[in-house]
Order: structure tokens, then sequence, then C-alpha cells
């Protein structure tokens, strides 16, 4: 019983038939020549593996605080995404929680370091003045490729476009 019990086979004359389980014999589902315990595994990696642990809602992030190397600058209001690709371009940072007065303007996704899920921060290796003297951003103005390039030169980086 218990090799039968290893290998997931059913005990021999289970079932009513002359053959065991059916009336002829090999009828039934073909018998796995590998341990149970192996299928069950190899089952349970392919399951993993097809999760994506990584991936969150972007409704999740909206309100992450923005970390920079030299401290909390603001949070995550929003998101740009392209209406072509569907890829997010930028992050949309309120400063107004750390800045008097406070602005809102454009973080691009490829100027993040990490995404602290627990911590609920997003990181970035920019400096709070550089953030600062990035151009205003008005959601109500339709985002072009003028002012991507303005943003882009004044942080001295270059676009995803080039």
């Amino acid at each position: 019983q218990e090799y039968l019990r290893y290998y997931a086979y059913p005990d021999y004359w289970e079932g009513g038939g002359l053959w065991a389980q059916d009336a002829l014999p090999l009828i039934a589902a073909p018998l796995s020549l590998e341990p149970a315990a192996r299928v069950q595994q190899r089952q349970a990696e392919e399951e993993a593996a097809s999760e994506d642990f990584h991936l969150r809602s972007s409704a999740e992030v909206i309100g992450y605080d923005i970390q920079t190397v030299d401290g909390s600058l603001g949070h995550v209001k929003d998101f740009i995404f392209d209406d072509e690709s569907w890829a997010i371009r930028y992050l949309v940072v309120d400063t107004r929680n750390w800045w008097p007065g406070g602005k809102k303007v454009l973080l691009a996704t490829h100027w993040i370091e990490s995404i602290e899920w627990a911590d609920k921060t997003v990181r970035t290796t920019m400096t709070r003045e550089q953030i600062q003297n990035s151009p205003d951003y008005d959601e109500a103005i339709p985002l072009d490729r003028p002012y991507e390039k303005r943003l882009h030169d004044a942080h001295g980086r270059a676009g995803y476009w080039s």
C-alpha cells in the first residue's frame, strides 16, 4: 500500500470490474510513473511561476511618498500613460506636503530607483532641488513633446524617445 500511495496508484482491485477500475485493462487513465509528491511539487512550482508578486494596481501607488536622495518631497498624485503603448511614462508628483504652496511636477519612470511596497515609498536618485526646479505640470494642458524635452533638459537626462 505504501508503494501504491508513493506512485499515486489506485488500490489494485478498487472498483467492481474484472480489471479493477474498468472492465478492460488500461482503459482508465494511464498511471503516472512519477511519484505523487514530485507531481504535486512540480504543479506547485508551475503555479508559483505563473504569478507575478510584483504586479500592483496603479491605484495602490497613489499616495506613496516620494523619497529623494536628501529626503521626502511629496507624494504620487497620478500617472501619465503613453496612449500608443500603454506604458506608464510619468508619475505626477504633488509637492505641497513638503514645499509651501507646492506644485505638481512629473517624474519619469526611468528616474525611479525602486518602489518599496512595505514602506509605501517611491525612491529616486534625484535631489529635492532637482525636482523643485522641474517645470510645473498643468493637468489642464495636454502633455506634448516640447514639454517633455524641457523636462528632460532641466534634469540633463535623455528622453525615452531618443
